[in-house]
């Protein structure tokens, strides 16, 4: 018998509160979520512009939409006392490392303060099953050596953005061990994935992104670091994990309160310029690439995951090997540079990743 992957039916009519809907992985969890009949409500800042997953998807229209910072905590405990929810999924974040350099003031509020705020609303209310709080890789104390990071390893980062999410992975653990240990209370755990990849990422700054950009507008995009390995893997691969934990915690299977990974599968570890090859490769005529030689702020140079225990506890492992993440990638912005329906073609791939996970569950 295979494990189980994952089960709409658990979600169909489940209440589920989102925050961060607005974002490039909040936006396709939203979509995720629509497609197993969940009832979601959102609380987020608006898109930062068009050209946003969130607005060319038509995720509002999926979704009960409301705009609010998650600084402001009074806002944060009216909307989730509105909602009523079951379930909590926590991922509005600053999430942008070169960005925490610029604002730093803005990623710690964001994401620490953020945090507790959405805990502390979360504390008051009678009903919730269950709060996964995402955080990031990059929680983690990297002192360079080339091995994998274990759920029990310290949390630490060199930079604003790195060290608040290990800030918040802290924050969470102190809200559980503190406020959340009655047998009425939610079961909270918090969940890490790596270099997240896909469709509708339209974020400066970030790889992927610069990297379509450049290539629809014939540009020559310089990368920085291209020798750094970082842990990539499609969007999608992680949500299935965040689901699949956050049900577990709803049935009070307490076991599963905890930190957990939910990285590439073995072999999507990969140099940037490895990355960069291959969709420059998948793209065709247009794409060219070159190192940028200038000075950039400190990103780890080694960065991976020990997703043994989602693995062997869990149940979880990545169903999209790294090529085909590619593929699904510039195929998303292929589709979107010629003009197609974007919320078709989202539900496309969420339906091709997806159904097969189901078929497995219902033939084992």
């Amino acid at each position: 018998m295979e494990d189980l992957v994952i089960d709409p039916a658990f979600w169909r009519g489940r209440r589920v509160f989102l925050t961060g809907h607005t974002g490039f992985k909040g936006a396709w969890l939203s979509l995720l979520l629509r497609s197993f009949g969940a009832e979601i409500h959102c609380f987020a800042l608006p898109p930062e512009s068009e050209q946003n997953l969130f607005v060319v998807a038509g995720v509002a229209n999926d979704v009960n939409h409301r705009l609010g910072d998650i600084r402001d905590i009074a806002a944060l405990r009216a909307a989730l006392e509105a909602a009523n929810p079951d379930i909590v999924i926590h991922m509005a974040a600053q999430a942008l490392v070169r960005r925490s350099y610029a604002a730093p003031v803005e990623t710690y509020a964001a994401n620490v303060m953020g945090t507790v705020h959405l805990l502390e609303a979360a504390r008051s209310l009678s009903g919730i099953r269950a709060i996964v709080v995402v955080t990031s890789d990059k929680c983690y104390e990297n002192s360079g050596e080339l091995r994998a990071f274990r759920e029990s390893d310290p949390m630490g980062g060199y930079d604003p953005y790195s060290s608040s999410k290990g800030c918040a992975e802290i924050v969470t653990a102190a809200y559980r061990r503190s406020f959340f240990q009655s047998p009425a209370s939610p079961l909270v755990a918090t969940s890490r994935a790596g270099n997240v990849i896909g469709g509708g990422d339209w974020a400066a700054d970030r790889l992927v992104p610069d990297l379509m950009r450049s290539f629809m507008a014939g540009e020559v995009v310089r990368i920085r670091n291209p020798g750094a390995i970082r842990p990539w893997q499609h969007v999608l691969d992680p949500l299935i994990g965040y689901l699949m934990l956050a049900q577990r915690l709803a049935q009070g299977e307490r076991e599963f309160a905890d930190g957990w990974n939910f990285g590439p599968r073995e072999g999507s570890e990969a140099p940037v310029s490895s990355l960069v090859q291959s969709l420059a490769g998948h793209w065709g005529a247009g794409a060219r690439w070159e190192a940028d030689k200038g000075d950039n702020p400190h990103e780890a140079a080694y960065l991976k995951l020990d997703c043994e225990k989602a693995r062997t506890r869990l149940g979880w492992r990545p169903a999209i090997e790294l090529e085909r993440a590619l593929q699904l990638c510039v195929q998303w912005y292929r589709a979107f540079y010629d003009g197609s329906d974007m919320r078709s073609v989202t539900l496309q791939q969420i339906n091709a990743v997806v159904a097969p996970l189901i078929g497995a569950q219902r033939n084992s």
